[in-house]
């Protein structure tokens, strides 16, 4: 009873931006690339998306905070950088029940909240189920969760409780063993019948909770597809939806016009993956085909929404944690601060007529963890104390408007600083070595850091970065000293 009066006394103390309390669905796929989209790449049927973009505000440039799983999501969960949180990559970690989260806020500013999928910010290990008091201190009140392709290896949920009793637990696992084993990149169908597909039995689960929902306070729905994730094997019909060679060709490997300094990015694209003639193409129609699954599965909770009479009461927004290379500069999988990796997805719908933009298109760059600022905002919450999320309201009236002086991700303890026009990635002692020109070689072909025709260019940037993040030069500059010494000694 007394949470429950905290809870109305925050209600009477914020202004709601619609004036009434929106319903608010999340949906958050991983490792969704921010061009697998029809009104977007083109390359992928998207119909449900595109429907949200008309009706709402999609942002061309929006921008990770790591290109990484565990370190984007304890991102937009704090609305903290990986410089604050100190998670530079995948390992084992668990996200503080004490941490401040944007999901507790909305939950305390008078909301039912709800998480189906992936959440990844403790690890996907034993029982998964053991570990829903973690969700439910992060300020979800139902959960049900569902590991990444590889963690189901070693760990149980409802889902895997399903696949055992349909028989198809070991199938799933010996399949994706030999995956990794032999050819990662391999395209080869699910051995998992159709409706306990990971991205079909999220949205079903979704679709049947909202569909029964009678809580009598509106609601926070976080769908969290496990897919397009890898591995590459969307089920049939969605296995051969499209033609190979129909797909875009990927991005060429960037070219240096100096050798030094070098850092994570060109580490990564020194390995050498033997794709043979064809490969990338096939892994590319099978990661559209997972896209276009979800889609419909998007299709299926937003029916629901609208015969429970809501949707004109109800936000949807749509982003995910990072994108997938699927071939570009001759990689796979995420870790790079390239277009593939580091740009996401990004649309918000909200409903009315309260001057919020429809079917606006947005060049100004964001970032994930702005998501949670929004989301907060229109449900008449307060952002957590600890967050450098900036709500992305002013840019849903108005799309053009200044919002970052720069966007940031981080990674392995390196920086990646970006405008509309360039992209600057700094070492782990802050030295640039990556710098693409955006708007004239979009395909990052050219790593210009050595051309002293840029040396102004750099310097803007780094000078800007300084003055928005100050609190990450000291922590370089700290490293710098600590090197040094013990290069002395």
């Amino acid at each position: 009873m007394k949470r429950f009066i905290r809870r109305l006394e925050r209600l009477k103390s914020v202004d709601l931006p619609l004036g009434f309390k929106p319903n608010i669905l999340l949906l958050f796929p991983d490792q969704h690339r921010w061009d697998a989209m029809g009104c977007s790449g083109g390359w992928v049927e998207t119909p449900t998306l595109d429907r949200i973009a008309g009706e709402g505000v999609r942002f061309t440039n929006a921008y990770t905070n790591s290109p990484v799983c565990i370190p984007a999501r304890v991102s937009l969960a704090t609305g903290t950088y990986p410089y604050q949180h100190r998670v530079w990559n995948n390992r084992n970690y668990t996200l503080s029940p004490k941490a401040e989260t944007w999901m507790r806020s909305v939950r305390d500013a008078g909301y039912r909240t709800s998480v189906f999928g992936k959440i990844h910010v403790f690890p996907e290990k034993g029982d998964l189920r053991d570990m829903e008091w973690l969700a439910n201190a992060y300020g979800f009140d139902e959960v049900d969760e569902v590991a990444g392709p590889k963690a189901s290896l070693a760990s149980k949920s409802n889902l895997t409780d399903l696949w055992r009793e349909a028989g198809v637990y070991e199938d799933f696992k010996q399949d994706l063993k030999d995956r990794l084993a032999t050819k990662r990149w391999v395209v080869r169908q699910s051995p998992l019948p159709f409706e306990l597909y990971p991205d079909v039995y999220v949205a079903r689960r979704a679709t049947e909770y909202l569909r029964n929902y009678d809580g009598g306070q509106p609601w926070f729905c976080w769908v969290g597809f496990p897919g397009p994730h890898e591995p590459w094997d969307a089920p049939e019909p969605y296995g051969s939806r499209y033609k190979p060679e129909a797909m875009p060709a990927p991005a060429p490997r960037m070219r240096r016009l100096s050798s030094e300094p070098t850092g994570f990015l060109d580490r990564r694209l020194e390995e050498q993956i033997p794709f043979e003639d064809g490969d990338v193409a096939k892994m590319r129609a099978n990661y559209a085909g997972s896209v276009s699954l979800i889609d419909d599965q998007i299709a299926a909770i937003l029916q629901v929404v609208e015969e429970r009479g809501e949707l004109d009461r109800t936000v949807v927004a749509f982003a995910s944690d990072h994108g997938e290379m699927n071939g570009d500069h001759g990689i796979i999988y995420k870790k790079a601060f390239l277009n593939g990796a580091v740009r996401i997805p990004f649309i918000v719908r909200v409903p009315g007529d309260d001057g919020f933009a429809k079917g606006a298109v947005s060049s100004v760059p964001v970032e994930l963890i702005d998501l949670g600022a929004t989301l907060t905002q229109l449900a008449g919450g307060r952002n957590p104390k600890p967050s450098r999320a900036r709500n992305l309201l002013p840019l849903l009236k108005d799309p053009d408007r200044d919002h970052h002086p720069v966007v940031v991700s981080g990674l392995r303890k390196e920086i990646m600083v970006a405008t509309t026009d360039w992209r600057m990635v700094l070492t782990r002692a802050g030295r640039p070595y990556v710098l693409f020109d955006l708007k004239n070689d979009p395909e990052e072909s050219t790593n210009l850091i050595g051309d002293p025709a840029y040396d102004d260019i750099v310097d803007d940037l780094v000078g800007t970065f300084k003055k928005a993040h100050p609190g990450y030069w000291r922590k370089v500059r700290i490293f710098q000293k600590v090197s040094s010494k013990n290069r002395r000694s």
